[in-house]
């Protein structure tokens, strides 16, 4: 494919799934016109705020695009991480070794249809919760307010105030561990408390298709602002963070826990247990990776002391 055009070569790769072997990334990308960053400083990829940087930062803008940066890594042997708007993660101070793609606007497509609506992975949950308001569709009001993506709280299983994504989440396309894609329905996912069948497999979600009950339009956005009034009440929403750092264990809650062992406002360095919701670990100023995890491991320490309740981390940690 020497003699054709990078845009003539981008169409067949993606019409015929063509393997096209690069000699770097850096080659693959500028034939596919994907963007890419050296060096990128992962801090500004995260709620967090905290992380160093990674060898290269891509955000592909096609599906096609995105199996064949995949399929590079997995056939160089380089590692590779995929990030929404890194809402529920911490990355390590020394930053991540290979390439870290980023799923952002091309892959954020929201449409209506007789089967619901379906919504691609890097949109954020808050525009697709006003995108269903819009529409008059309710059940996604718990999750207004949410920080991340539409993947990225399928993978977890994301919740708040009584609801959850496996309410109302119907079926989503994936990439297989063949990066093909496939289609499961939500009865397959094991959707439960902060877990799916994707915490446990190396696939990729892409879209997710949701059904949602007709509603009042009114109604919906009153419930949605008293939503967010109660998250920006309770929440320490002024601090980077990862949002709830700890599940929640069975039959109690973690604030109270650490709340209870004396431990609201704890610090180190940067980091802190938010002091007006004891369940966040938030970014006060100049925070690193370390502080977080010495926060994160000081807590816990005393909670089990305390009340023997181990409590688990929710946040996932790249290093």
């Amino acid at each position: 494919m020497e003699n054709i055009d990078a845009e003539t070569e981008k169409k067949l790769c993606e019409k015929y799934c063509i393997n096209i072997k690069y000699n770097s990334i850096e080659e693959l990308c500028e034939k596919r016109n994907i963007e890419l960053i050296k060096d990128a400083a992962l801090s500004e990829y995260t709620t967090f705020a905290i992380g160093g940087k990674c060898d290269f930062l891509v955000k592909p803008d096609s599906f096609g695009s995105l199996r064949d940066v995949i399929l590079y890594c997995r056939e160089n042997d380089v590692k590779y991480y995929v990030l929404g708007k890194g809402s529920n993660v911490l990355v390590s101070d020394n930053g991540l070794k290979g390439v870290v793609i980023v799923l952002s606007s091309p892959f954020s497509k929201i449409t209506e249809s007789e089967d619901g609506i379906y919504c691609e992975a890097g949109a954020s949950l808050t525009r697709l919760c006003t995108y269903a308001k819009d529409k008059e569709l309710t059940g996604l009001e718990f999750a207004y307010g949410i920080p991340g993506t539409v993947g990225g709280a399928l993978y977890m299983n994301a919740g708040a105030y009584g609801g959850e994504m496996k309410d109302v989440v119907v079926s989503c396309d994936y990439l297989d561990e063949n990066l093909e894609i496939k289609t499961m329905y939500a009865e397959e996912m094991k959707l439960s408390y902060r877990h799916s069948i994707f915490c446990e497999k190396n696939y990729i979600i892409l879209g997710v298709l949701f059904r949602l009950e007709k509603g009042d339009k009114a109604e919906i956005t009153a419930k949605m602002s008293e939503l967010m009034d109660k998250r920006r009440s309770k929440q320490p929403l002024e601090y980077p963070s990862a949002g709830s750092t700890f599940k929640r264990p069975e039959g109690d809650f973690a604030g109270r826990l650490i709340e209870v062992s004396g431990l609201k406002g704890f610090s180190c360095g940067g980091a802190q247990v938010s002091e007006k919701h004891s369940g966040f670990v938030v970014n006060k100023g100049g925070a690193t990776c370390e502080d977080v995890k010495n926060v994160i491991s000081a807590v816990k320490e005393k909670v089990y002391k305390d009340s023997g309740v181990m409590l688990e981390c929710e946040v996932l940690i790249l290093e």
